[in-house]
């Protein structure tokens, strides 16, 4: 049954960040930094045929830094930076006799890392368009624990292009922005490319302090790929993993610079990803 659970994070990367991301580049010398944790315990996945499937409790804890920073008026440096990944499985115990039929196991590295650039094409317009490119890198471990199945990374160096559009405008007192992207994700290793969507609508209440936001995100895999071995196993990221996903989250400013943030993601539906939801608290910083 262990060999069955997958855990996708295809998409976090572009979900972890409010009040940065999408269209609009930063300022120059602007930035953004957020400090995160996240996580998602499952005890259930979607097959690849979309149906649930029950799982041994599998987890991972990811700690990280996530950080934009404006070159120029138009151009921002991205890093995602997960510098502290712990992946793990509970024991396996027998239904009918109660015995312990596999000992559970974690492990703890560093994890995949994106780092990226933006483009504004379109700026300061009541509709803005960027452009953004990501690179993977493969920091984390692909075949960690006795099995070789505890991963904090893929094992393979992939580049995302994409474009986002969002405009923003206030109504009655209150801010509301909405933003959509799509892009197209080059994997290596013999693991399928991907088809990256989604749109996100936020709103900002109380003089500017509290915002909600809605997030609705998810991957379609073109299914052209050559290695099957991650397919049905125990993965971080998974061979022709899809999911469509909704994510609320809230987020607090103390002042002009200092926040807090907390959000949840479910995948409403799926193939080879986990079904219970992931969740993240994180504090960020603006300058």
């Amino acid at each position: 049954m262990k060999r069955n659970i997958v855990l996708a994070l295809a998409g976090l990367f572009l979900s972890l960040n409010v009040y940065a991301g999408g269209p609009w580049p930063q300022p120059k010398n602007g930035g953004f930094f957020k400090l995160s944790q996240w996580w998602v315990v499952a005890d259930k996945h979607y097959t690849d045929t979309g149906l649930l499937d029950p799982n041994i409790t599998s987890g991972i804890y990811n700690t990280s830094l996530y950080a934009e920073f404006g070159f120029t008026e138009r151009l921002t440096g991205i890093l995602y930076l997960p510098f502290f990944s712990r992946a793990l499985f509970n024991n396996e115990i027998s239904g009918t006799t109660g015995e312990l039929l596999t000992p559970g196991e974690a492990i703890n590295s560093i994890g995949d890392t994106d780092i990226g650039l933006k483009y504004g094409i379109i700026v300061n317009k009541p509709v803005v368009l960027s452009a953004s490119v990501y690179f993977g890198l493969p920091l984390g471990v692909d075949d960690g624990g006795t099995t070789g199945t505890l991963q904090t990374g893929d094992g393979e160096f992939n580049q995302l292009v994409q474009l986002d559009i969002g405009t923003s405008f206030g109504l009655g007192g209150v801010n509301f922005y909405t933003t959509a992207y799509a892009g197209f994700n080059n994997r290596t290793n013999g693991f399928s490319d991907e088809f990256r969507y989604g749109l996100e609508g936020g709103a900002t209440f109380g003089k500017s302090r509290l915002t909600a936001i809605l997030r609705l995100y998810g991957i379609t895999s073109l299914k052209n790929g050559t290695s099957t071995e991650m397919s049905n196993s125990t993965s971080i990221f998974a061979n022709n993993s899809e999911h469509f996903t909704v994510s609320p989250e809230i987020a607090y400013q103390f002042n002009d610079k200092w926040g807090v943030s907390a959000s949840v993601a479910k995948a409403v539906s799926g193939r080879i990803i986990f079904a219970n939801p992931a969740y993240s608290v994180g504090v960020f910083l603006k300058i």
